[in-house]
């Protein structure tokens, strides 16, 4: 199929940019059956969707002779999740509809909405937005949709997922009946279901995400590692690839923080993208990119959406995504546009066949590899400098005055070797890897043992994540009761009804001694003396064993009656408004935190 039947204006247009035949989804938007009619997309990132709702608005924008009538009252309103695919999908309508003498208008928070109003004000044909912003400027009488002729939500499923919904609700309210809206949603969930129902009349369903599921332009790997070495092979596929523009995706916040702190310090160029950076801070960051100041980007999946990066040829999973469509929305940030690009999947052992299922739900065919070596690395380096320095050059008279300044000085084997270290030591270091084998897994397990701690007894207490239990008030907690010091604690292991730590075998009488001197009631003055610790004949894996046998508590109804009523009723406290617990969060004491201030 090709983009005859689009009109002329508009087939001028595409040709300019290089398009020759349409995408499936652009294909599906210009069949007859889709012409006037409501519309439910599903197609994946990369996949040509802001083109293809251009391309269905056509009929309902252009005039007769095919350039716009005057500008007054909004025709179009776009609707995106983020201000950077805001910002995209004004872009791609400004030379899609440029040659009909369209006027589009960017409502995106961030930006001056004074300078919006005005924009409205004096009149547009396309509205482009985010939901809040839109929601203020509709409250504020800026933005009339009276006239409006068609709508379209980008990305819906992530606009419910943050929290939009009352914003959207009260845009689509204050539309005309008659109007098209135009839903795109890489998935269906019922919010969305219920959404259609809703505000669509009649909506046509295509989904173009089973044709070309997988992205025929990007590689898939998976590399199988040690959770515990995530972030070492995260910078040796770094520095394998040497990517243009690189982008590693976190579920969390803290994930992007850590991760984005680990790389600075082991010298790449890298920035940050996650819910907690200001938009000011978004620009620089992205800006950064652009300019190839940076070139390594960690980000949250809901901060990367609407991002486009001409030159990003690695995708990251360095935290495996929720599901299938996450997989594909989060790699088609590379391979757009005929570009090849590689997505690559950090997958630590326990959980290779959960990844093995999801690649298998989405049509991928994603070869298993091991981390890269630091020795494969330096062959990579070297080729690559090799490429560089052969390459054809015109050099000034100055580079060749200081070049036989050189050679009168050293020999030209000294010259390159200084040439090939320095170029070695601009590089960040790759790190040195646990072999892929069970045997030197167990090997390297039993070498991180700290001194001190290469024998040791587990010991247990019977409170769990239920009960709110977190190392940073247990440690002190185990301290008081067992007369010994953080150092002489090793692992401690949080399950939902129970923790285990284990304590060196040389001063396990003695914690054992002081346990049971400050078990009674009162003593040290703690309510938290009724806690009961004691040692564990098998461990974590024993303990959870026995709950799988039936031996655990059944705590539906609150936690175990056993202990102290002050201490427990403190661990089962609900957390503060918010959902956050203090810093200390642990158990309260009484009169012994010290005297109360007159």
């Amino acid at each position: 199929m090709s983009f005859s039947s689009v009109p002329s204006v508009i087939g001028q247009a595409l040709a300019e940019r290089g398009y020759a035949q349409p995408t499936p989804v652009q294909a599906a938007v210009l069949e007859p059956t889709a012409l006037d009619r409501d519309l439910i997309v599903s197609a994946q990132t990369g996949s040509g969707k802001t083109v293809a709702f251009g391309l269905a608005m056509a009929g309902e924008l252009l005039g007769p002779d095919e350039n716009m009538p005057r500008a007054q009252k909004p025709a179009a309103l776009v609707i995106a999740p983020t201000r950077e695919l805001a910002l995209q999908v004004s872009r791609e309508l400004i030379w899609l509809y440029g040659k009909a003498g369209a006027r589009i208008a960017t409502c995106v928070g961030g930006m001056d909405a004074s300078k919006e109003r005005r924009t409205l004000n004096q009149g547009a044909h396309i509205v482009v937005g985010t939901p809040g912003r839109l929601r203020d400027h509709l409250e504020r009488c800026a933005l009339d949709l009276s006239a409006l002729k068609a709508v379209v939500l980008d990305e819906a499923d992530e606009m419910l997922d943050m929290g939009f919904r009352e914003d959207l609700e009260e845009i689509l309210d204050a539309t005309p009946d008659g109007r098209r809206t135009l839903l795109f949603s890489a998935t269906m969930p019922k919010p969305i279901v219920a959404l259609a129902k809703r505000y669509q009349n009649d909506a046509l369903r295509i989904s173009t995400i089973g044709e070309d599921r997988g992205h025929g332009d990007i590689a898939y790997q998976a590399v199988t590692v040690s959770p515990s070495e995530i972030e070492q092979v995260v910078v040796n596929v770094l520095r394998f690839h040497e990517a243009e523009t690189a982008m590693l995706f976190c579920g969390t916040r803290e994930s992007v923080r850590r991760l984005h702190a680990t790389l600075q310090e082991r010298g790449f160029g890298v920035v940050a993208l996650s819910g907690e950076h200001s938009q000011s801070e978004r620009n620089h960051a992205l800006q950064a990119l652009r300019d190839r100041r940076a070139r390594v980007c960690v980000a949250t999946d809901v901060a990367a959406r609407g991002i486009d990066l001409p030159t990003l040829s690695l995708v990251i999973h360095v935290e495996i995504p929720r599901d299938a469509e996450t997989l594909q929305h989060r790699s088609g940030r590379t391979g757009r546009a005929g570009k090849k690009g590689t997505a690559i999947l950090v997958v630590p052992y326990p959980r290779r066949k959960r990844v093995e299922s999801m690649l298998r739900g989405a049509k991928i065919d994603a070869k298993w590899i091991d981390a890269p070596t630091p020795e494969a690395i330096r062959q990579q380096d070297r080729e690559r400098l090799l490429s560089v320095l052969l390459q054809p050059a015109d050099y000034d008279e100055e580079d060749r005055a200081l070049a036989q300044r050189l050679m009168a000085e050293r020999s030209p084997e000294d010259i390159a070797a200084a040439l090939v270290r320095s170029h070695r030591a601009a590089m960040p270091q790759p790190e040195e890897l646990i072999e892929n084998t069970p045997e030197a897994r167990r090997a390297a397990q039993q070498e991180r043992h700290r001194p001190g701690f290469e024998d040791t007894l587990w010991f247990r207490m019977d409170i769990g994540r239920r009960q709110n239990a977190d190392p940073r008030w247990i440690l002190p907690l185990l301290c008081r009761r067992g007369h010994i010091t953080k150092n002489e604690i090793g692992a401690i292991r949080i399950s939902a009804n129970e923790t285990h730590f284990q304590v060196p075998r040389a001063i396990a009488r003695k914690f054992q001694d002081a346990l049971a001197r400050t078990a009674s009631p009162g003593a040290d003055g703690d309510d938290e003396s009724g806690l009961t610790i004691e040692l564990s004949e098998g461990g974590p894996r024993e303990g959870a064993r026995e709950n799988r046998k039936g031996g655990r508590r059944d705590n539906r109804s609150g936690p175990p009656p056993h202990s102290a009523k002050p201490y427990r009723k403190t661990l089962s406290k609900a957390p503060r408004k918010g959902g956050k617990h203090r810093p200390d969060a642990g158990p309260r004491k009484g009169p012994e935190r010290g005297p109360r201030r007159k």
